[in-house]
């Protein structure tokens, strides 16, 4: 596997592993949460985007989508 891809890959899963951590620990940090799964969709759109995962693409960009919204919604 192409070493930039999986580096891509794992910061990815650490963004979105630490989203969980935020999510179940730290309820209240909404725009915190957001932002760090923001960074995590980013990653894995990017990845998905280099290896033409168009499934994985479509959930990313989806993902992305709703933590612009979300955060959007917060700065309002």
């Amino acid at each position: 596997m192409n070493k930039t891809n999986e580096l891509i890959q794992w910061t990815g899963t650490a963004f979105i592993l630490a989203m969980y951590v935020i999510s179940n620990f730290f309820p209240g940090y909404d725009n915190l949460r957001n932002a760090v799964a923001l960074v995590g969709g980013l990653c894995f759109f990017t990845w998905s985007y280099r290896v033409a995962n168009k499934p994985q693409m479509i959930i990313n960009g989806v993902a992305i989508v709703l933590c612009v919204v979300g955060l959007s919604k917060a700065m309002i």
